[in-house]
C-alpha cells in the first residue's frame, strides 16, 4: 500500500488509537476518583483472580466508550464471560477493565485499564492507562509505540538480562530462578502484567517471567506496545500468543529483545524436563522401597498471585 491509500489507512488507524486512548484515560480517571469509596474496592478472590465491584463499573464504562468509536465492533471483556462464547469475531475490542485489581483494592499504584483492537487474530491498536501515574501507553501495528508524547524504543542491556520486574517485593519462585540464572543486575517491583510489560517497553525493566495462568486480555494491549517498541513477548514454552481458540494459557516471557525470550524459554523447557526426570526417578524409588514417592511439583514454589 502506497501513497494516498496508505495515508488514509494511517489516518483511520490514528483516529482509532486516539479514541482508545481517550477511553482508557477517562475510565482510569474514574477509577482513581472512586478508589476512595470502600465499596468500589471491596471484593473476593475467585481462583487466582481478585474481583472488586470496581471491575464491573470499569467494564461498563470502557465498553460503552469503545462501542462509540467504531459502531458494530463487539467488545470482549474479562468481566463478561457470556460475551466470549463461540468463535471469536474477525474484529473486536479485547479489554481488561482493571488489570491488577488486587493492587487497586489494596491501595497500590500498580494497576492499569487497557484495551486492544484485535483484527484477524492480532492486536492492531492498543492503549494502556496507568491512572496513578497519569500516564498512557499507546501503539498501532506498524506505526510504533509511545508514552507521554514520546516514542518508545527499547534498548536491550549490554550484557545479561538487565532489570527483572515482578509484583513481589523481591524475586520469588520462577522469578528468583531467572534472576539468578540470567545474571540480572537489578529488580523492579511492579503491579499488573500490563504495567510490567509497558515498563519493559519504556526501558524501566528488561525482563518479566511468570508461570501462572495468563489470559489474552492480560497481554493483548501491552504486547502490542512492547512489540512496537522493539521488544518481544512469548508464552513460557516459547510459542507466541495467537489470539485464537481459548483465552487462557500458561506463563509469559516479556523481554527487551527476542533473543532473551528464546533463551529463557529454552532454559525453562530444560528445567521442566529435568523436573520430570527427577519425578520419575522418585516414583520408581518409592515403588521399589514400598513407600509413596514425593511429587516433583511439590518441590516447586507456589507462584505469587498476580497483581497483588
Amino acid at each position: 500500500m502506497t501513497g494516498a491509500p496508505r495515508a488514509r489507512a494511517d489516518a483511520a488507524t490514528a483516529a482509532l488509537l486516539a479514541g482508545a486512548e481517550r477511553a482508557v484515560r477517562e475510565v482510569g480517571a474514574l477509577l482513581r476518583r472512586r478508589r476512595a469509596d470502600p465499596a468500589a474496592s471491596a471484593g473476593v478472590w475467585e481462583g487466582d483472580q481478585f474481583k472488586a465491584r470496581a471491575d464491573a463499573m470499569a467494564h461498563e464504562e470502557l465498553s460503552t466508550r469503545l462501542a462509540r468509536i467504531e459502531p458494530g465492533v463487539p467488545v470482549l471483556s474479562e468481566e463478561d464471560p457470556a460475551g466470549r462464547g463461540g468463535r471469536r469475531p474477525r474484529r473486536y475490542w479485547l479489554i481488561d477493565p482493571i488489570d491488577g485489581t488486587a493492587s487497586y483494592a489494596h491501595g497500590f499504584a500498580g494497576y492499569v485499564t487497557q484495551a486492544a483492537l484485535v483484527a484477524d487474530a492480532r492486536p492492531v491498536v492498543a492503549a494502556v492507562c496507568v491512572p496513578e501515574a497519569g500516564r498512557c501507553y499507546t501503539a498501532a501495528r506498524g506505526l510504533g509505540a509511545a508514552a507521554g508524547g514520546a516514542r518508545l524504543r527499547v534498548a536491550p542491556p549490554a550484557s545479561g538480562a538487565g532489570v527483572l520486574t515482578d509484583n513481589t517485593p523481591e524475586p520469588r519462585g520462577i522469578a528468583r530462578a531467572v534472576y539468578e540464572r540470567f545474571g540480572c543486575r537489578g529488580y523492579l517491583e511492579s503491579g499488573s502484567i500490563g504495567l510490567k510489560l509497558c515498563r519493559i517497553a519504556d526501558g524501566g525493566a528488561h525482563l518479566f517471567v511468570k508461570d501462572v495462568a495468563v489470559r489474552d486480555w492480560d497481554v493483548a494491549a501491552p504486547a502490542l506496545v512492547l512489540e512496537e517498541a522493539g521488544g518481544a513477548l512469548v508464552r513460557l514454552d516459547g510459542s507466541g500468543f495467537d489470539y485464537t481458540g481459548g483465552f487462557e494459557g500458561t506463563g509469559v516471557i516479556g523481554a527487551a529483545d527476542a533473543a532473551t525470550c528464546a533463551a529463557v524459554a529454552a532454559w525453562h523447557r530444560g528445567r521442566a524436563a529435568h523436573a520430570t526426570q527427577e519425578g520419575g526417578a522418585a516414583r520408581e524409588n518409592g515403588t521399589k522401597g514400598g513407600s509413596p514417592a514425593g511429587s516433583a511439583a511439590s518441590k516447586l514454589e507456589t507462584p505469587a498471585r498476580e497483581g497483588a
